[in-house]
């Protein structure tokens, strides 16, 4: 069962490997699980295009938190 739901604000954090900013996302997607753990299409407020995430990358922020950085 996914973890995150479509339309709610995220922390992304990224692994080393993987050349994106770390920030404020909201999930715009849920993949199917990848064998490993499920998946995320995500979007931040200051980049054009979405991005795939794991779960593991991804954790809630409070919603106060979530509304700011979403420019609500």
């Amino acid at each position: 069962m996914h973890k995150f739901t479509v339309g709610q604000i995220v922390e992304f954090k990224p692994d080393e490997r993987t050349a994106a900013p770390r920030g404020s996302y909201e999930v715009t997607k849920q993949l199917p699980h990848n064998g490993h753990e499920y998946e995320y299409r995500i979007k931040s407020v200051q980049e054009e295009h979405e991005r795939t995430a794991r779960e593991s990358q991804l954790s809630q922020l409070s919603s106060a938190a979530g509304g700011e950085a979403a420019g609500k």
